[in-house]
């Protein structure tokens, strides 16, 4: 009987461990089980993603306020389009609000980072963004600096 409840014992925790592997695997690619509840869609045109993915974050001050949706290039103007969508909670975001694609830490993931302008009147449903700032590419920052050295 001791034995029984021994084997009993190990299967659930082997059981715990499993569920517990899956949720962290769930955290760390950015799926989630929750629903995202009402959004807004935004878009934003940027000359260098610099390694940015769909489902990356959309931050502002530090706070989750959405995600990436889609990515595609603009055939006409030649750059990359980002759509996102925002949380109805932040429907407050000017017109004249910015974007930029950020790292976390020094070589972390790729997120946009919204900093809001001083309009008066607010982004709405597939509005563009206007203002946005490309990622910084740690190769193109070392080959400037090499190439400046060699010259001068």
């Amino acid at each position: 009987m001791r034995m029984r409840y021994i084997e009993l014992a190990v299967g659930a925790f082997m059981i715990m461990g499993v569920i517990a592997l899956v949720l962290m695997a769930l955290r760390v690619s950015g799926l989630s089980m929750q629903s995202t509840g009402d959004t807004y869609t935004l878009k934003a045109h940027f000359e260098n993603l610099g390694g940015l993915k769909e489902r990356a974050k959309v931050s502002m001050a530090g706070v989750n306020i959405g995600q990436v949706t889609k990515i595609y290039l603009d055939a006409e103007r030649y750059s990359a389009v980002v759509e996102m969508e925002i949380n109805k909670s932040m429907s407050t975001l000017s017109t004249d609000s910015s974007a930029a694609i950020l790292t976390s830490g020094l070589l972390g993931e790729k997120y946009i980072g919204l900093t809001v302008g001083a309009e008066m009147e607010y982004l709405k449903q597939g509005d563009w963004i206007d203002d946005t700032q490309s990622a910084l590419v740690l190769e193109e920052l070392i080959g400037r600096f090499l190439f400046n050295k060699a010259e001068g």
